[in-house]
This record gives C-alpha cells, structure tokens and sequence, in this order.
C-alpha cells in the first residue's frame, strides 16, 4: 500500500494541472504559431508556471491502494486488486479465462 503522503501529492497535482490548464494551452499555442517576439514572452510566462503544473508529471494510481505501477486504465485499479476483485466477483461481467 502506498503511502498517504504520495497519494496526497498525486492529489494535489491532479489540482494544480486543472487549475493552470488553461493558461498554458494559451501560451503553447502563442509559442507555436506566435511572432518571435511574442513567443519569447510566452515562453518566459510558460517556464514561470509551476513543474507540477504540467499534466505530463501525473501518475495514475490504483484507486484502492494507492500503487502505481501495474495500472488497469479501463477500471482505475491494480492489476493486484483487479485480479483479487475479478476472483471474488466482485467486478460485474468479468470472470476468469479458461480454454
């Protein structure tokens, strides 16, 4: 189980990338397609913006656990956890292969 202090972190970069999304698709698109002058203050306004601002340093994390490698995108859970959930049952339509 992770700690609580790593899924807080996740949490509160999950807040910040929301917050400033916005902003910095405004100034990406200036730095992209903008005059060289106006691209360079863009880009000076882009680097101003906090790291954990960019969605890139998000890591999904299992729902239940907290663990973040081994992820099911599909259900938000560990493979871990899906695993012990699909053998109880306890994930509708979902049962294990046999052939």
């Amino acid at each position: 189980m992770a700690k609580e202090s790593m899924k807080a972190r996740e949490v509160k970069r999950a807040k910040l990338v929301a917050k400033y999304a916005e902003k910095r698709a405004e100034l990406k698109k200036i730095v992209r397609t903008g005059d060289p002058a106006a691209a360079y203050e863009a880009a000076q306004k882009l680097q101003a913006i906090p790291k954990n601002a960019n969605p890139i340093r998000l890591h999904n994390r299992c729902k239940l656990t907290g663990r973040p490698k081994g992820y099911i995108r599909l259900f938000g859970i560990s493979r871990i956890q899906f695993r012990e959930m699909a053998s109880n049952g306890l994930i509708p339509g979902v049962k294990k292969a046999s052939w």
